[in-house]
């Protein structure tokens, strides 16, 4: 069986990876294909590297105050392509909005200060591989 594979995106104008880029090499060092986008991403570039990677998740990494509308964004242009892509993230993301964005489709959102391990095994536990590469 193929390992799981995500897409690990910046969305928007937002400028620090750090965070993103921490969460790669946590996912990798756990067995996971990760594809990282880079910045400033649109919602349509990062489903577009999501589908042509043939993907099975979408973490996006947002620290901007922009999560209410990236996260809908990259979740709707997956329905308009009839994709089962899981979407997750974290970032600086206010506990009260937590519950809009899993109404809009994410399936987890992690908030600061959540444990690297907590994201892998998550990860390995709700995300499952979509076909053979």
């Amino acid at each position: 069986m193929s390992p799981i594979r995500v897409v690990i995106a910046k969305p928007g104008l937002d400028g620090h990876d750090r965070g993103a880029k921490v969460i790669a090499r946590a996912l990798r060092d756990g067995g996971i294909d990760v594809i990282y986008t880079g910045l400033h991403q649109s919602a349509e570039q990062i489903v577009e590297t999501a589908i042509n990677d043939n993907a099975d998740a979408i973490g996006l990494s947002v620290l901007s105050g922009a999560h209410l509308t990236t996260f809908p964004a990259v979740i709707n242009l997956l329905k308009e392509r009839d994709s089962n892509i899981v979407v997750f993230g974290g970032g600086v993301i206010p506990k009260d909005d937590i519950a809009e964005l899993k109404a809009a489709g994410a399936a987890q959102i992690f908030t600061s200060g959540t444990p690297i391990s907590d994201v892998v095994e998550w990860v390995r536990t709700n995300v499952k591989t979509s076909a053979p590469r």
